[in-house]
């Protein structure tokens, strides 16, 4: 096992080598409070509550680390989603009928069948186990993590599933849908699956995560990270387009590229030749 000083360093080397603009955040799924850092800010201390993608965004932009539990999350259907309390499927599968996110009922149930198929069909009947997550800039990190949330534009991204297929050991196999991408995919999928998954942010992260319109994000095993600094930049050798991107500049272009330019041309050169 990797220790937090590996972790800090290579989360340190991944974020510059990409010049990410916010930090990679690392995510450690809690059994009790008992787990929970010194240093970890809760919203429900403050007598406030944020969301998932929120606890997310303040730890990529401001650099904070924060604790979340069902007390502290306003988002309900990710506590339901994370069985940080217990919740019957039918109920938690009606609170997303009222939501209007899908058709109807029957949406819902393909939506979570598919989640069961996933994660198991005792999923959302066992007994709970977690009670939250802590997230922290990853070199900022005061614990090991589950899961690595990286957000970033879509080169950035390129470049971190390139170095996850490298090998093609890694290779991320995702689905979409617009909502809960973050959170369950960003985070606990990979956690509980142990693959890493491409992430599109949905209508909550952007909505109330401060996710802009341009970004995306991957989410992985924690350990991956090291797997990915291992073959960053590998892809396609000297030809790799590198980031700032290498791009390909078109040559052998003339003054004829255009109507303007070749007017001015004739103009400036054909007509001093006659002079």
């Amino acid at each position: 096992m990797n220790t937090i000083e590996e972790y800090k360093a290579c989360g340190e080397k991944l974020y510059h080598q990409l010049h990410l603009s916010t930090y990679p955040v690392a995510i450690k799924y809690i059994k009790n409070m008992d787990e929970i850092p010194a240093n970890a800010a809760r919203p429900s201390a403050f007598g406030q509550k944020l969301a998932l993608c929120q606890a997310f965004s303040q730890s990529r932009h401001w650099g904070m680390t924060v604790a979340m539990t069902a007390q502290d999350n306003f988002c309900t259907p990710s506590t339901g989603m994370h069985r940080w309390l217990p919740v019957e499927l039918d109920d938690l599968i009606e609170s997303q009928v009222k939501q209007g996110w899908h058709k109807d009922i029957d949406a819902e149930k393909r939506r979570f069948g598919a989640l069961t198929e996933l994660l198991g069909e005792d999923y959302f009947s066992k007994p709970v186990e977690y009670c939250g997550f802590v997230c922290a800039p990853v070199m900022k990190t005061s614990f090991i993590p589950d899961s690595i949330l990286i957000y970033g534009n879509g080169l950035q991204i390129t470049h971190i599933i390139q170095a996850l297929s490298y090998e093609h050991k890694y290779t991320p196999m995702s689905k979409f849908e617009g909502f809960e991408e973050s959170c369950v995919k960003g985070g606990l999928l990979p956690y509980l699956t142990q693959k890493p998954e491409v992430v599109i942010p949905g209508a909550g992260d952007r909505s109330f995560g401060a996710v802009s319109e341009d970004e995306i994000a991957v989410g992985l095993p924690a350990n991956l990270i090291f797997y990915i600094m291992e073959n960053l930049f590998k892809t396609g050798g000297v030809m790799n387009i590198g980031y700032p991107m290498k791009q390909i500049l078109p040559m052998n272009l003339t003054e004829k590229l255009t109507p303007g330019f070749k007017y001015l041309w004739d103009k400036m050169f054909h007509e001093n030749d006659k002079k």
